[in-house]
Parts: structure tokens; sequence; C-alpha cells
């Protein structure tokens, strides 16, 4: 697998993120806490979910190899699943673009001979897995994906209008 795809994802990704966000600075903080009968409660909810599996697989990403990247400070501290991070949407528009721009650092630090390794971690429950590394970066990638139509979803409930979905941005 190639490099320049997860090069083009983690673009899209940031690029999609800043799409989505513009729409999030547009509502109010009761509408980033407003529940919806979905298994993550609210946009804040989402958006918390996908910034920690974000950091947690980056750091597991040190086991392919030692990343320049993770000596940022983000990536030294616990972060946990069980967590309800940004209770005001300015904390987590503030954080979403610096957290975008350590993936793409992160990717850019790659060669291919890398993607061919396989990453050996534990799960947030500590069971002990083994997955070809590129298979687990296209995890990631594709999981921001997958709740960023969640979050549309949320918005559309909110009444305010949003697409954020066009891959072709990011060539």
């Amino acid at each position: 697998m190639s490099k320049e795809i997860f090069e083009t994802l983690a673009r899209y990704n940031q690029i999609a993120n800043g799409k989505m966000n513009e729409v999030i600075a547009a509502i109010s903080d009761d509408e980033w806490n407003r529940e919806f009968n979905g298994f993550f409660k609210s946009t804040r909810a989402l958006c918390s979910h996908v910034y920690i599996a974000d950091v947690t697989w980056l750091k597991r990403f040190g086991g392919v190899k030692e990343f320049k990247t993770l000596k940022d400070g983000l990536f030294q501290s616990e972060l946990s699943f069980k967590e309800l991070l940004f209770p005001h949407k300015d904390e987590y528009l503030a954080k979403r673009p610096e957290l975008d721009k350590l993936i793409i650092s992160l990717i850019a630090e790659l060669d291919e001979g890398d993607l061919g390794k396989n990453l050996k971690y534990a799960d947030s429950h500590g069971t002990p897995h083994e997955h070809p590394f590129y298979g687990t970066l296209l995890q990631v990638l594709n999981h921001e994906t997958h709740h960023r139509g969640m979050v549309s979803l949320y918005l559309e409930l909110l009444g305010k209008d949003n697409d954020f979905s066009g891959v072709l941005a990011a060539f």
C-alpha cells in the first residue's frame, strides 16, 4: 500500500474536520452538549471520542518505530475512553486542528517499509492484538470519516446545514 494514499486521507480528514468545525463553531454550547438518542449522546461526546481515539492510536503507532511527532506533549498524557472532554466547544475547536497537523506530521515520517510492518498493541481493555500497520492506519483515518457522518446527522437535527464529505478536496 502506498504512503501517498495515507497522506491523501490525512489531508482529507484535516479538510473535512475544518469544514465540520466551521459548522460546530456556529452552534451554542447548549447545542454542543444537546443529547440525542445515539450511542454517543451529543456532538461533544462524538468529537471527544474521536479525539481520544486518534491520540490513543497515534501513541500505539510508536510500536512501529520512534516517531518524532510522538514527542509532542499531547502524547505524554493519558486519556481514557471513559472521559468526556471539551465541555465548551471552543476547547475542541482549538485542539482538533493541532491534532490533525500531528497526524499529517506522523504520516510524513513514514517510509514505504513501515507500512508493511506489523503493529502489536493492547486495546483499552488490555487485550493484545497484532495487525498490519497499514491496516491500523486505515482504521484510524476511516474512523474519523465514520463519526463525522454521525456528527453530520446531529448537526442536521439541530437544523444546521452541513456537507464535509468530499475526499476530492484533498487532491
